[in-house]
């Protein structure tokens, strides 16, 4: 296939090895290989789906035109910004980084070397949100909730995903989402958040005011007994409430004065291989072009999420220190 783009991995992690597999699944990929640091990881990983590990990024980089990035966090800038300045398209996971100035500066290597660069919002091509998106007209109000365990210890490393706070972990795939869904400018938020057992947050709770009047209260945890992942949306006409987990949903209408309640069916789909699928057509209208084509979650889209991000953090924190909240004795027991 003459248009098949040469793709790369860093970062063979949890998200990073589902990466490698599903580009060696898509046909419009020609999968070159995989590098992490830790090269025992990309060894494995290399012999799960037989794929050749590189032991230089550079020299995985050279062979490719586009590089799914899935490293911790706090490295996206220092990993994302050689390779954009290469002439490389990137796929970088979110949060685009772990502090706006990092991801601003991956912004403007994009653009000022004409390179693809998307964000791993996953969430937006699950098929509830594509529900949501679809039937959003007229929302009101916005109660979106994602809960989940402490992730378990790993040797030499924190807890996967807690280099960052909850809220750049796991409370950021429903700020994108919202923000998505008001199409708004936000106007106010309020917001507070504890660090039971990591450095930041482990739970916090936001509420998003925006200039078109929709109300959103976003909630996440991880230190919570029972999973979640639902959003809410509360219509001028009706009221759908969307579980992203179970693909699954139900919405609400008034008809002769009682509630009617009705089953969303939705389709299954691999939301993973979807977003990587859209950012190689993105790479490939890109290079057919000379334009550059956005993926579904740009690098921009990215930066507005977590500039929100650092917003509730920061709220969060003035909060605790306004009232003298101090969680340190979670860590001593």
């Amino acid at each position: 296939m003459e248009n098949k783009v040469k793709v790369g991995v860093v970062g063979t992690g949890a998200l990073g090895r589902h990466h490698a597999r599903l580009y060696a699944q898509n046909p419009r990929a020609e999968m070159i290989g995989i590098f992490d640091v830790q090269q025992d990881n990309a060894r494995k990983v290399g012999e799960e789906f037989g794929l050749p590990v590189f032991d230089k990024l550079e020299e995985l980089a050279a062979k490719c035109d586009a590089l799914s990035v899935a490293v911790p966090a706090t490295y996206h800038a220092q990993t994302v910004i050689p390779l954009l300045e290469t002439g490389k398209h990137i796929l970088s996971e979110k949060p685009i980084h772990a502090d706006i100035a990092g991801a601003r500066a991956m912004c403007e290597a994009a653009e000022k070397n004409n390179c693809v660069l998307g964000v791993g919002h996953v969430e937006r091509f699950n098929p509830a949100m594509e529900y949501l998106m679809e039937n959003k007209e007229g929302i009101v109000y916005i109660d979106a909730r994602r809960l989940a365990a402490y992730p378990p210890a790993r040797p030499g490393l924190p807890p996967r995903g807690t280099e960052v706070s909850v809220i750049l972990d796991l409370m950021i795939h429903d700020i994108d989402l919202v923000l998505a869904l008001a199409d708004s400018d936000i106007v106010k938020i309020e917001a507070s958040g504890a660090p039971l057992l990591s450095p930041g947050a482990d739970f916090a709770a936001a509420r998003m005011t925006f200039a078109n009047g929709i109300i959103a209260d976003i909630t996440a945890s991880r230190i919570s007994a029972a999973p979640a992942r639902q959003l809410q949306l509360i219509k001028k006409d009706s009221a759908s409430c969307m579980d992203f987990g179970n693909h699954c949903g139900v919405l609400q209408y008034g008809k002769d004065n009682a509630l009617v309640t009705e089953k969303v069916e939705l389709p299954e789909k691999n939301a993973l291989a979807l977003e990587l699928d859209d950012f190689i057509n993105a790479v490939i209208k890109t290079k057919e072009t000379g334009i550059v084509h956005d993926c579904r979650v740009s690098g921009r889209a990215g930066l507005k999420a977590l500039e929100a991000a650092v917003a509730v953090e920061e709220l969060c924190c003035k909060h605790n220190q306004e009232f003298g909240f101090d969680f340190a004795e979670w860590n001593r027991k």
